[in-house]
């Protein structure tokens, strides 16, 4: 590592210490590749560890995470890494004596391709080895050069054609965009850049007037009070902005105006009261992104994690989370577990897409998401979820639709609607079927939750193979 010239040798080696060690283990399974992560811990790791690998487009199956030094593990395994940290911690405190001592995060990932298949590619490896060691860093996902505007307000069908419209008569170019709907509410962040100059819009009489314009179109009839536009300064991933944004517009507590999802996730939550910890307690389909999203949700809701398990099996997902507040105490009140059981419910529902998977490649050109989008609403398409991205002057954008009133659109609008855009330009990806029949799984209420902590911990790095029997 090259280090900037203004770092004295006591401020490298506080990066060495905070740096994650990260360990790559492809021979010990035969269908996963094993990702290990030790670090000093600090509030929100966990959430950047896995941004960076939902982002880096793998499949997380299964997961043990750990940040809590009371807990007994595998000496074996954590004496030789423990013995090094502990001396380079008598040495800072020898240095400056300031500094606190913390307790390590360590977790440990079993991931695949999105195709459900073990890594192999060398460069692969390097990329993501080198993206977890650098979490320390903060990074976030910011889009530079451009201008974010996020906007939340009553999702209707030809809602998106219509913001798209005003921004292509404002001159304004989309380059990258992600939209969600959930429960009747609509958030999305659009980055932009000026039609004619192609910089950030900086005048401030244009994004005035876009702002004014777009809250009208978010109103609608009905929507005074809680249509909102702003510009952001763009700093935070886009993704986890988006949970922020759907949290602060309360879509938990909404009812849905449309049934988009007919698969709800259980979620449940008990205070295990030996330990002082609230057990939260997920059952439901597995999908890309879901522990990033879970995570994210009681990251942004002030919880801390000090353990998690994930286990997945089909198309299904199990995942257990051991939390307290920042403080340290536990979930006091019932009226907060539902809270956290609606929160919960709701960011995993967000991203549950229903409908028809459009995907169009083209050319950018000036109107295009206008066009596109117009074409739905006349045939009475709604967009549930977009992502809209542009790279060296192609548009990749993605659109879930459904009918009116979140059915399955009909094949022939789907056909006609191509027809239209182009064939070769638009085409469909169905969501997969529901295939899977149902299977016995064991109640994860009830006296489950009460497993004795040594048992579970055991149990759970046996299930990732760390040990070799946990009988």
């Amino acid at each position: 590592m090259e280090w900037p010239t203004y770092l004295d040798e006591y401020e490298k080696l506080l990066i060495r210490m905070s740096t994650p060690r990260v360990m790559i283990d492809n021979a010990g399974c035969s269908n996963v590749t094993r990702l290990t992560i030790d670090s000093a811990r600090k509030h929100g790791f966990l959430l950047e560890a896995v941004q960076v690998l939902t982002d880096l487009n793998l499949s997380i199956k299964k997961a043990y995470i750990c940040s809590d030094g009371r807990w007994f593990m595998d000496g074996e395994m954590r004496f030789g890494i423990n013995l090094q940290r502990f001396l380079f911690f008598v040495l800072i405190v020898y240095l400056k004596s300031d500094v606190s001592i913390s307790v390590n995060n360590f977790a440990v990932f079993h991931v695949t391709d999105m195709n459900g298949n073990k890594l192999t590619d060398e460069s692969d490896l390097g990329c993501i080895e080198q993206s977890l060691e650098t979490v320390h860093y903060g990074r976030s996902k910011c889009i530079e050069g451009l201008t974010a505007l996020e906007l939340t307000g009553t999702d209707r069908v030809g809602l998106l054609s219509e913001v798209f419209a005003v921004l292509s008569n404002l001159r304004c170019n989309v380059v990258d965009a992600k939209m969600w709907t959930h429960n009747g509410r609509i958030a999305s962040l659009i980055y932009l850049k000026d039609d004619d100059s192609g910089f950030p819009i900086e005048d401030s009489q244009k994004l005035s007037l876009m702002e004014c314009m777009l809250r009208n179109v978010l109103k609608g009839d009905n929507d005074i009070r809680s249509a909102k536009t702003s510009v952001s300064l763009a700093v935070t991933h886009t993704e986890r902005r988006l949970h922020q944004m759907m949290f602060a517009d309360r879509d938990y507590e909404r009812l849905p105006i449309i049934q988009t999802c007919d698969d709800h996730p259980v979620v449940s939550v008990q205070n295990y009261l030996e330990k002082d910890y609230s057990v939260v307690n997920v059952q439901c389909k597995d999908r890309n992104k879901l522990l990033f999203d879970i995570i994210c949700t009681l990251t942004d809701m002030q919880y801390v994690i000090f353990h998690a398990t994930v286990d997945t099996a089909g198309d299904r997902a199990s995942l257990e989370f051991f939390i307290r507040h920042m403080d340290g105490t536990p979930i006091s009140s019932e009226a907060e577990k539902e809270r956290v059981i609606l929160c919960l419910a709701a960011a995993i529902e967000r991203r549950a897409s229903q409908g028809v998977r459009l995907e169009l490649c083209a050319e950018d050109r000036k109107c295009l998401l206008a066009e596109v989008t117009r074409t739905f609403r006349e045939n009475g398409l709604n967009v549930t979820r977009a992502e809209i991205s542009t790279t060296m002057g192609i548009a990749r954008n993605v659109f879930y639709v459904t009918d009116a009133i979140g059915n399955p659109a009909d094949e022939k609008i789907i056909n006609s609607v191509r027809e239209k855009i182009g064939l070769s330009n638009l085409k469909v990806q169905e969501l997969p079927l529901k295939h899977h029949q149902k299977r016995e799984r064991e109640d994860s209420t009830g006296g489950a939750m009460l497993l004795s902590l040594g048992s579970m911990v055991r149990r759970n790095l046996y299930n990732l193979g760390l040990i070799k029997s946990y009988s």
